[in-house]
């Protein structure tokens, strides 16, 4: 290679090529050819330069092309950018040496102003690249796919063809503008032009990357569009579905809203309609009468616990089906919850027609049922209140049958008819039971103690500690009346731990102050209600260690029934309470249903006799025998024994000879606040002159007595 001939355009027109060539490829319009400037320079190097500088390039721009594409992840195995290189090499050699034949000289130097030599030399190079590489590529392809050669060649020639033949033309052109100018300035600006339109190539990849994106992002909005309007259509179905089936199903949700499950009678909600209803017509028409009766089953409890739900539920069904085999079309019999019932009678001429109703709904639900082969009895109490101007909303008349039901249950009637009377008792009770809740945080409630008496000595052996109440407007209100409402709102649970707290500190501080005696017994009242509570023992074991109070000298004083209701639980709970070392006493005895089976299992001290059987001792009646009998049992069982309700010097005086030890009752002395029971308790001579002592037939009485007491 003449290396004299090489200048700086040849060193700029090279690096151009190799470098920019591969990226700047020109598409022609409908086709699929791509011209690029690299085999016009390298046939303007071949003319004005050297064949080996054309071999120089064409080398290093297929290398470099190959290596951009390799770049651009286009698989280009390096055997094949050998055989490229190669194959490059040798068209360039034999079209630049064909055509120095040709012509018969070593430079086409002397041929660049002989614009016909020029366009045949062109020509004659540009023919020889193209068939050269048309038969490389086409020998190649067929080697490779297995296509047949000829079909290969025709479906590449034509493009090929022209590819080479402008090639030659831009060869031819940019030997004739170096000619005519500066080399230099035609190499810039050839340059120039190269990043123009490298950035317009970018600028246009760029455009055709946003157009693609954007096409991508509709089609996706299509396809999402498309998904929408198939989910709605889906939906639209679905709700249609939903709809229909709410339609179809309307009733059956009106039909559960206002019936009961198990009965399928109507409910509540559907009773308080229809009475409405029915309030509204009377008020209308004065003619128009109804009742309303408030069914309650007597024992279902009992009934349910003993036999299971199931035989319940199987017995409320059987009574919905008598109910409404009894009523009349007209008449409408629903059930609220659990055994309670109510029924509208319409069909009556008078109140008369409306009792022998409720005389028949008595009568035959006493008839017994037949549930699986075991025959069930039952009783109903039925409340009646009639529908009159008065009432304006139906929760009114039901409330009033509802109390007539509890006064039937109350006096074990069949049915009872609402008077305003029952209303008002309901009324004062509600009030009752609502002041009782605030008492003891108004300091309303007082503890009187009654004294107990040691008969043998005379001599008070301690109190038992009874609660009162002073009302703020109605004054003193009796035990008799607002006991029996703490029992049965559980409002009797801190009355009895206050009375507990406030007796154990009187007792204390009494004890103190008469540290010369055998301490003094304090007697306090448990409820069934207090005793069936699990904490029980804590809570005494509490007061017990707020107080101070030695437990030996507490007495707790339980009924009958409160033990008896759960014996074997009451065992337990009894052998709990001795634990704590508390004294131990069955209140009442002879007014239940003791058990002997039980009776010397119980953990107890002491029996009280209740103050029916003492108060009836005199003339020799019945009743002074069950004493005498109690007394013995006690005694059979090692226990004491204390009565209640003496009030006379006779009463007294048969009760020591039978062997009693203790007693209280009017004859001593009336409940008393605790300043009146100080004064008691040092007035010795007060109980020493109960029994005169000059009087022979009571000394004679007393020989007997202590004789007695020897003899046991």
């Amino acid at each position: 290679m003449p290396l004299a001939n090489l200048d700086f355009t040849f060193l700029l027109l090279l690096v151009v090529t190799v470098f920019l060539s591969s990226k700047i490829q020109v598409q022609l319009p409908r086709t699929k050819i791509h011209l690029s400037f690299a085999e016009a320079t390298i046939f303007f190097f071949i003319i004005v330069y050297s064949i080996e500088a054309a071999i120089i390039t064409a080398a290093l721009e297929t290398v470099y092309a190959s290596f951009a594409l390799r770049r651009k992840d286009i698989p280009i195995k390096s055997q094949t950018i050998a055989l490229n290189t190669a194959v490059g090499i040798t068209s360039t050699f034999v079209a630049g040496t064909t055509a120095k034949l040709i012509f018969q000289t070593d430079s086409f130097a002397a041929y660049k102003s002989d614009l016909i030599s020029l366009i045949t030399i062109l020509a004659i190079i540009a023919g020889i690249q193209f068939l050269l590489n048309s038969l490389y590529v086409s020998t190649f392809t067929s080697f490779r796919t297995g296509k047949n050669f000829l079909k290969i060649f025709n479906e590449n020639c034509f493009n090929a063809l022209i590819m080479y033949a402008v090639s030659a033309i831009v060869a031819g052109l940019m030997i004739e503008a170096i000619g005519q100018v500066n080399p230099v300035l035609l190499i810039a600006a050839i340059v120039v032009a190269t990043v123009a339109y490298i950035t317009y190539r970018r600028y246009l990849n760029d455009i055709k990357e946003t157009s693609a994106k954007v096409e991508k992002s509709e089609r996706e909005r299509a396809e999402q569009a498309e998904k929408h309007i198939e989910e709605l259509q889906h939906h639209i179905f679905e709700q249609e579905k939903t709809e229909q089936a709410l339609r179809d199903s309307r009733e059956k949700f009106r039909h559960a809203a206002y019936h009961d499950d198990l009965t399928d009678l109507p409910n509540r909600n559907k009773f308080i309609e229809i009475l409405q209803f029915q309030i509204e017509k009377s008020q209308h028409d004065a003619e128009h009468q109804f009742a309303v009766l408030f069914l309650d089953l007597n024992r279902f409890k009992t009934i349910n616990d003993s036999l299971g739900h199931s035989m319940g539920d199987e017995l409320i069904l059987r009574v919905a089906k008598r109910l409404g085999n009894i009523t009349g079309n007209s008449d409408l019999v629903a059930r609220f919850s659990g055994d309670e019932f109510s029924i509208i009678l319409t069909q009556f001429e008078n109140k008369k027609d409306a009792l022998e109703f409720a005389d028949l709904v008595h009568t035959k639900l006493a008839l017994p049922f037949t549930i699986s082969g075991r025959q069930i009895f039952t009783s109903v109490s039925i409340g009646i209140a009639f529908g009159n101007g008065l009432y304006k909303k139906s929760e009114e008349i039901l409330r009033d049958a509802d109390i007539a039901m509890y006064h039937a249950k109350e006096s074990h009637r069949n049915y009872e008819i609402f008077d305003q009377a029952m209303h008002t008792k309901a009324v004062t009770l509600l009030q009752l039971e609502t002041d009782l809740r605030h008492a003891l945080e108004r300091d309303e409630m007082l503890v009187h103690y009654q004294p107990i008496i040691d008969l043998a000595t005379m001599m008070p052996m301690g109190f038992e500690a009874l609660m009162r109440w002073k009302h703020p407007q109605r004054g003193s209100i009796p035990p008799i009346e607002f006991i029996p409402v703490a029992e049965e709102t559980g409002i009797i649970i801190p009355l009895t731990i206050w009375i507990m707290r406030t007796a154990c500190r009187q007792a204390v501080e009494w004890n103190k102050y008469l540290n010369d005696r055998v301490p003094l017994i304090m007697s306090i009242n448990l409820s069934g209600k207090h005793f069936s509570q699990p904490d029980l023992v804590g809570q005494i074991r509490q007061v017990i260690d707020e107080t101070g109070i030695d437990p030996r000298t507490i007495k707790l004083e339980l009924t009958e029934s409160a033990v008896m209701d759960n014996a074997e639980n009451a065992i337990g709970m009894l052998k709990e309470l001795r634990s704590l070392g508390l004294q131990l006493s069955i209140d009442d005895f002879g007014t239940g249903y003791s058990s002997l089976s039980y009776l010397h299992r119980f953990p107890i001290d002491m029996l009280k006799v209740d103050r029916s059987f003492v108060s009836t001792m005199e003339g020799g009646s019945e009743n002074g025998e069950i004493v005498r009998t109690v007394i013995a049992l006690a005694k059979t069982l090692r226990l004491s024994v204390i009565a209640e309700g003496i009030e006379s010097i006779h009463q007294l005086h048969q009760l020591r000879i039978l062997g009693c030890e203790y007693g209280q009752g009017y004859l001593f002395s009336r409940p008393v606040p605790p300043d009146e029971a100080l004064v008691l308790l040092q007035d010795k001579a007060r109980w020493q002159n109960i029994i005169p002592n000059n009087n022979p037939s009571i000394v004679a009485q007393n020989r007997e007595f202590t004789q007695l007491r020897l003899d046991n």
